[in-house]
């Protein structure tokens, strides 16, 4: 997506007319590796709103051409950091390279010259339960979502209904697009996926992977190919289980 590019020397500030808000907002629905069971409502600080560039609402607008239309997504209350642009990056990593930086809640692709595209994300318990270098197997364009059968135990009522997995489509939580990490042969459970709650980008949320508005993962999915190398950096301790919880269960059964 060219406009990425352009964006980054172009862009007028996001940062005009801030108003105060705080907004209490819940997390309905829930991802299995990427997503969980039922969530518990718990209170966020949003960031002020803004007025938006023409170039961020074209690059976060309709898509009326997906094979299910994607409505815009309203970035008014986003903090712009998290704004896919691009941004100066040294790292020692090849171009092609994604970087997840779960601590600032950023996702960096790198490119040539010491530059990288940034996309802001939201990192889940799975997301930071696991750190270190993987490959991306597996690339589905509007994933089907399968509860696990301890997922189906534990919550009968709600996850039932989806014993022979959730259609592709706007309502599933896995987005527009997914990308599946393995080491190997070997599936890590780590995935990197669109969401339904675009609130939630650059939050800490209490399930799930690694979340990036549907656009900027359709356009992540756009630009690297299977067998991207991918970094997850998580500088903190990692979350283990806790006592009759296991992230094995998050990992449901999730295909094309």
């Amino acid at each position: 997506m060219s406009v990425v590019s352009s964006v980054a020397s172009h862009l007028p500030s996001a940062l005009a007319r801030p108003t105060r808000r705080l907004t209490i907002l819940m997390m309905p629905l829930a991802l299995a590796a990427c997503v969980s069971g039922p969530q518990q409502p718990y209170e966020v600080a949003r960031a002020p709103g803004f007025s938006v560039s023409a170039e961020y609402l074209a690059m976060y607008g309709e898509r009326p051409d997906e094979q299910f239309p994607l409505p815009a997504t309203d970035i008014s209350e986003v903090d712009p950091r998290f704004l896919r642009r691009e941004v100066s990056y040294p790292t020692r990593e090849q171009p092609g390279t994604i970087i997840v930086d779960t601590d600032n809640k950023f996702l960096y692709l790198v490119r040539e010259n010491g530059r990288a595209i940034r996309y802001g994300i939201g990192v889940g318990k799975q997301g930071m339960s696991w750190r270190g270098r993987a490959t991306i197997a597996r690339k589905a364009a509007w994933p089907r979502w399968t509860p696990t059968a301890a997922m189906i135990a534990r919550d009968p009522e709600k996850n039932g209904p989806w014993a022979g997995g959730m259609e592709s489509g706007l309502d599933n939580p896995l987005g527009a697009r997914a990308l599946y990490l393995y080491q190997g042969n070997r599936d890590t459970l780590y995935r990197i996926h669109g969401t339904t709650e675009p609130w939630s980008i650059g939050q800490s949320v209490s399930s799930g992977c690694i979340r990036l508005f549907n656009q900027d993962i359709i356009d992540l999915h756009s630009r690297v190919p299977t067998g991207t190398t991918v970094v997850v950096l998580n500088r903190g301790q990692l979350l283990t289980p806790q006592p009759g919880e296991s992230f094995d269960e998050f990992a449901a059964v999730d295909g094309i």
